[in-house]
């Protein structure tokens, strides 16, 4: 076995024993508690079990997601179209850097008010919310991207008249993927913190409307079950990205594993 091979399996290893470790110290911890804040780590898992395999799934789960889902690609695809003419056009880029500096200063939660009052309770304000949220990271990224590309690519692809479309796809978009895929990954994490946010104010449904409710009914089990799913939710989305990063990226650790031998 080769000495990257073994530091594979390693780390694959420590991924699963870890958690498993601090899990066992967790329960251990407090099978004897007395404590009505931290209950026991068995007593969270029966309710986890009893609350969302499966019964809570298409009220709180499905909804939760859908609002996740549809504020992350909206903030996306207007974060990678407008990043790439600002970070094309230098003039552009100066004009609106006041702007863009502006408005990703504003907190989120200040916005909730503003969600409520003009675009109301329903799943409109809490998309709105999603998508402002997670535009920052990846326009940024964006920008950073495109005006960080190679300008001896740029001068080839003017010399050769590579322009208009073929210049979109076949230089820009290809360089600044990985710096718009950072800024996407930043972003989904974002979106799972907005989601329970946007939910635990004027909502009927959706996980955090679950853990909020949960708490003001002192139901502290339930509670922490909310709190366990949104964590294993955080936990495999972000392994589902990493494996579509991967996939859609692998030219670009082909190509540096290459310069780097």
């Amino acid at each position: 076995m080769t000495k990257e091979r073994r530091f594979k399996v390693l780390a694959v290893t420590l991924e699963i024993l870890v958690p498993i470790a601090l899990l066992g110290l967790w329960a251990a911890w407090s099978a004897s508690s007395d404590t009505f804040y931290f209950p026991p780590l068995t007593d969270i898992f029966e309710k986890f079990q009893e609350t969302w395999l499966f019964d809570r799934v298409g009220s709180d789960v499905v909804p939760s997601l859908e609002r996740l889902a549809f504020g992350y690609v909206i903030a996306v695809v207007v974060a990678v179209a407008v990043g790439i003419p600002l970070g094309m056009n230098p003039t552009l880029r100066a004009a609106t850097s006041p702007i863009v500096e502006f408005l990703r200063a504003i907190p989120p939660p200040a916005l909730l008010p503003f969600a409520i009052v003009v675009l109301g309770v329903g799943n409109s304000g809490k998309i709105f919310l999603i998508a402002f949220v997670c535009l920052w990271p990846v326009l940024l990224n964006t920008i950073d991207g495109v005006t960080g590309i190679d300008p001896t690519l740029n001068e080839t692809a003017r010399v050769y008249g590579v322009k208009g479309r073929d210049r979109l796809w076949r230089i820009i978009l290809p360089a600044a993927s990985p710096q718009i895929f950072a800024g996407m990954r930043t972003s989904l994490s974002l979106a799972l913190i907005l989601m329970v946010i946007s939910e635990m104010v004027a909502s009927t449904n959706g996980i955090g409307f679950f853990v909020l409710q949960s708490q003001r009914s002192f139901a502290i089990p339930e509670m922490w079950s909310g709190i366990l799913l949104l964590g294993l939710l955080g936990y495999l989305l972000n392994v589902a990205f990493v494996l579509i990063e991967r996939r859609v990226l692998a030219w670009h650790r082909g190509a540096r594993a290459s310069a780097l031998s």
